[in-house]
């Protein structure tokens, strides 16, 4: 069975996977090195993944997509990614589908388990200091803790595409829309649950947006899946994040980061840089206000020379890493106690 943590980035800026890459370095990347989507089979080893590109998307599974739904969804991604405005799209390559057989991988645990993954937005630029998955490489820290307390917890891919609206005017960034995610999320938890035959699954995010959270959760109730919980897990973190308008790689994110992983921070912006990173920071009224005219958000993005951050990097100063982690951990095991009683 494959390892489904094995698309986890060593360090930020290093490996295959496009999603440990930072948005400033991706500029850089994009339009010299070949980028691959792959469609392929719940199980295809991620090694295999990651040796067909300099550059690899997280893939779309066979499993959980019809042929209109994989239509739609590979047609919103290249509409989306490198850059959502169409004058930067136009100027460069997006990337190649390679579809891969569909094959029968056998099943990765014993049935009768709670099957644990996230949906987070994996392709999502986090700012010149955090890599792209910044969200996924957090709930899959939470997830793989809980999976060394619990004998009954089992590991699952990821969902690697969800619903997002700040990321798009910075590039590097990818929305499958609201109907599209939910639909997506329907056809993966059936998948998993024909494959791993759990007795119930727990579906966690970070990302956070409230139409990303209800269409994860529409998903899973149109689901043949009889027993879930779902958790968004900066739940608990909400006074201390964007209570103080540190909402997206921020202050918060950074110090996870750093507590789940220093070389996944690029040193060379953070702390290295730090008057830098602030002072290209948007902030949150700012991005809430521009969030319906997208035209407007990406003329403010390139005019100001803003660099993807969203609220408050300072906050860094009042926030601890492991505290933070400490907080969602106590969260999720309780819902696992629920879930497993």
């Amino acid at each position: 069975m494959d390892n489904p943590l094995a698309w986890r980035p060593d360090a930020i800026n290093s490996g295959s996977w496009l999603t440990g890459y930072s948005l400033n370095e991706l500029l850089e990347r994009v339009g010299c090195d070949r980028i691959v989507l792959p469609v392929c089979s719940l199980g295809t080893p991620f090694e295999e993944l990651a040796g067909l590109a300099p550059l690899v998307l997280p893939p779309l599974y066979h499993e959980a997509m019809d042929d209109l739904l994989q239509s739609a969804l590979v047609a919103r991604i290249a509409e989306c990614f490198p850059f959502y405005d169409q004058a930067r799209r136009a100027e460069m390559d997006s990337f190649d589908v390679i579809e891969l057989p569909r094959t029968d991988h056998p099943s990765p645990a014993p049935t009768g388990r709670i099957v644990a993954f996230s949906v987070d937005t994996a392709v999502e630029e986090h700012g010149p200091h955090l890599p792209l998955a910044t969200d996924t490489l957090q709930s899959y820290a939470v997830l793989e803790r809980l999976a060394r307390e619990r004998d009954d917890l089992v590991i699952a891919p990821p969902v690697d595409y969800g619903q997002l609206t700040w990321g798009l005017p910075f590039g590097m960034s990818i929305d499958i829309t609201a109907p599209l995610l939910t639909r997506y999320v329907t056809g993966f938890a059936n998948a998993i649950r024909t494959w791993m035959q759990p007795q119930a699954m727990y579906v966690v995010d970070v990302h956070g947006s409230i139409v990303h959270r209800t269409a994860i959760q529409d998903g899973l109730r149109a689901s043949q899946v009889q027993r879930w919980s779902f958790r968004w897990l900066h739940d608990p973190l909400v006074e201390v994040s964007g209570d103080r308008g540190d909402q997206h790689a921020g202050g918060v994110e950074t110090a996870l980061i750093e507590e789940i992983n220093p070389a996944l921070v690029d040193s060379r912006w953070w702390p290295n840089r730090r008057d830098a990173l602030l002072e290209g920071q948007m902030s949150l009224e700012d991005a809430v206000a521009l969030s319906p005219d997208l035209p407007r958000f990406i003329d403010r993005v390139q005019q100001q020379r803003l660099n993807g951050i969203v609220g408050g990097l300072e906050n860094y100063d009042s926030v601890d890493g492991a505290d933070l982690l400490r907080r969602i951990l106590e969260v999720a095991r309780q819902d696992l106690a629920g879930l497993s009683a």
